[in-house]
């Protein structure tokens, strides 16, 4: 499996006053990989990053599909300009059925904005354009029921055993989700725009309850598909 700490280097992601999204999204990436390694050493981890570094949005796919991974799991923070909302999402790739779902889209996508030479590489995709979503959203993914039944484990487990509050699964237009050849989710671990949830997202001990519940849910639904099998 592959998991992705989204941001690093000099794209620091969103932020709240004290803490950026690019060191929230590797502390859990990495304390995930630390439980998935433990717990289930016949799955072989590899991260897109492990220290901050900046790792092209391409490059990120990349590496999932090089290695044939069976999961690939983005993690990341959010950010909104009302300050009373938290809690986490976990989207998967599609057409986003809210502007708030577009608008987080938008956001994550738009750090290839920071990539040289982005036109070329990724075929005329704006980020900053609501058409050029809707039109690469509209292209279902192949392993959309996968994508989902995952994505439904991690927002139950930080609902019920994590202590979060879940805002449920969403969809969205992401350009690494859409590039991923396996099921894939990107995680928004809670807001850092929350005054409350940021220093949350900076206890170590509530990092950890956020990746040992991502880290259940991705025992069980390894565990139903290869029942399945």
């Amino acid at each position: 499996m592959v998991i992705d700490a989204g941001h690093g280097g000099h794209d620091p992601g969103t932020h709240g006053v004290f803490s950026e999204e690019k060191d929230i999204a590797l502390d859990v990436a990495l304390q995930l990989g630390k439980y998935i390694q433990e717990y289930l050493p016949d799955v072989k981890v590899i991260y897109t990053r492990k220290d901050d570094k900046f790792v092209e949005l391409e490059q990120r796919a990349h590496v999932a599909n090089k290695n044939h991974a069976d999961v690939f799991i983005s993690i990341h923070a959010n950010a909104v300009s009302k300050s009373s909302i938290y809690g986490t999402e976990t989207y998967v790739m599609g057409p986003h059925k809210t502007e708030g779902n577009l608008d987080v889209a938008k956001r994550e996508n738009s750090v290839i904005l920071y990539e040289e030479g982005y036109e070329e590489k990724y075929e005329g995709f704006d980020p900053n354009s609501p058409e050029s979503h809707i039109l690469f959203s509209l292209t279902q993914s192949a392993y959309i029921e996968n994508s989902l039944y995952l994505a439904s484990k991690i927002e139950e487990q930080f609902g019920t055993r994590a202590g979060r509050r879940s805002r449920g699964v969403k969809q969205a237009g992401f350009w690494v989700l859409w590039r991923t050849a396996m099921p894939s989710v990107l995680v928004e671990i809670g807001y850092l725009t929350n005054p409350k949830e940021e220093q949350e997202l900076n206890n170590s001990s509530v990092k950890a309850n956020i990746a040992s519940g991502i880290f259940r849910a991705f025992r069980d639904y390894k565990n139903n598909i290869e029942s399945l099998n």
